[in-house]
């Protein structure tokens, strides 16, 4: 009996046991969750504050930067003026010196002229009549031609000295301005320094921001894949803030609404430049640039795991002479993408994102767009800046078709 009784203890501990257990192993994984999103919240909060300073303190730098290249500027056209205004008074300074070496050999000869006209042989040439009031006249022009001279030789004296005065003035004041000068352009290293530091700093904000969106939404269960295009661009807009018909415009002008994203494997196009450079359409330079461009483009690959040869990416029909081959709906270069992919994947929570997945591509072609200042406003001067710089030129049919394509997308998305 007493036995029946110990094991029906040991089973009921047993059982509690089991139900304590249970009840923690059923609660864990979701107060496990609620610590890790609150924690990756209030490291997000945190990773924005320092981005928006980090983001203010750029800006106050390129403030400072600009301010600091007009002074430059400003300096360097005062220098040269000064340095003109020396020369000037250089040439000044060498013409009366000319014209007082010029006196002196009137002089001397006036003053010959004065001595020997008192001797004999001058005197034989002076009329008989009142000889004595002809020399003494004689020799009183020739004097009083020597005073003129006299003071000629003082006022360019007097001249020179003046011209001296304000040269080495003006010499002082371009060491002033030159030391000013270094003294701003010592400046201006130190602003563009913490412009890259700050840029730099900015980068890795927003790339480890990224990395913990990314990891929030795949915790909460929120990446986003659209359906079509329509819920791509309606998506990326939502969270970028670039207008809805902008995007179409560029996708409408890139890719034809993502009709045409790649007519080549990447192995075609890697043997298309290959012999583009062999026969010299390609450059050395331009070459350099693909094959650094085709490293990144296997290294994407490689982390999709996608075969890079067989991948499809735009490319010319008439012959290679590029650098790249295109990916995507963005059409971006392989090192464009991965500048943005680390955004990317924290807005639609993709990690890593794929250059070829409508969302991620959408996403990405609006990130770019949205560093040209103004854009989100929806000014046509900003949009027309902004698909400039998409494309890498302001073709202008390119433009005009993009910014029609903005005021009129309706009719492509219905």
């Amino acid at each position: 009996m007493n036995c029946q009784k110990t094991a029906k203890k040991i089973i009921l501990v047993a059982l509690f046991f089991a139900l304590v257990i249970f009840d923690v192993s059923a609660f864990w994984p979701s107060a496990f969750a609620a610590t890790s999103v609150n924690d990756l919240q209030d490291k997000l909060k945190d990773l924005q504050k320092k981005q928006k300073e980090t983001q203010q303190q750029l800006n106050t730098s390129k403030v400072l930067l600009q301010k600091n290249v007009v002074e430059v500027k400003t300096t360097q056209i005062v220098i040269q003026k000064t340095a003109s205004d020396i020369a000037r008074k250089e040439s000044e300074l060498d013409d009366l010196t000319k014209r007082a070496y010029l006196n002196k050999a009137i002089l001397t000869s006036y003053l010959q002229q004065a001595y020997f006209a008192d001797q004999d042989p001058l005197i034989e040439l002076i009329p008989t009549d009142n000889q004595e009031v002809g020399i003494t006249n004689y020799v009183d022009q020739v004097l009083g031609v020597g005073d003129k001279i006299l003071q000629t030789l003082n006022d360019i004296k007097q001249n020179s000295q003046d011209i001296a005065d304000v040269k080495n003035d003006l010499d002082s004041k371009k060491a002033e301005h030159e030391k000013l000068l270094q003294q701003q352009k010592i400046e201006q290293g130190g602003i563009v320094s913490d412009i890259n530091e700050a840029t730099a700093t900015l980068a890795e904000l927003q790339k480890k921001f990224a990395e913990l969106q990314s990891d929030l939404n795949r915790l909460l269960g929120s990446n986003y894949n659209a359906k079509d295009i329509q819920d791509a661009v309606r998506y990326a807009s939502d969270k970028t803030n670039v207008p809805v018909g902008f995007l179409v415009g560029v996708l409408k002008m890139e890719t034809n609404l993502g009709a045409n994203v790649g007519g080549c494997t990447y192995a075609q196009v890697e043997s298309g430049a290959q012999a583009s450079y062999k026969s010299k359409k390609l450059g050395p330079k331009a070459w350099a640039t693909f094959q650094a461009r085709r490293n990144t483009f296997q290294g994407i690959c490689k982390e999709l795991g996608i075969d890079y040869q067989k991948q499809k990416v735009s490319c010319n029909p008439r012959g290679y002479t590029g650098t790249g081959g295109a990916m995507g709906v963005a059409q971006f270069m392989p090192d464009t993408w991965n500048g943005y992919k680390s955004q990317v994947a924290g807005i639609t929570g993709h990690n890593p994102p794929s250059p070829w997945n409508l969302t991620d591509g959408v996403v990405a072609m609006a990130s770019k767009l949205k560093r040209t200042p103004g854009v989100t406003s929806g000014s046509k001067s900003a949009l027309k800046s902004a698909a400039c710089s998409y494309l890498g030129t302001c073709y202008k049919p390119y433009i005009d078709g993009i910014l029609y394509w903005a005021d009129n997308y309706k009719t492509l998305l219905n």
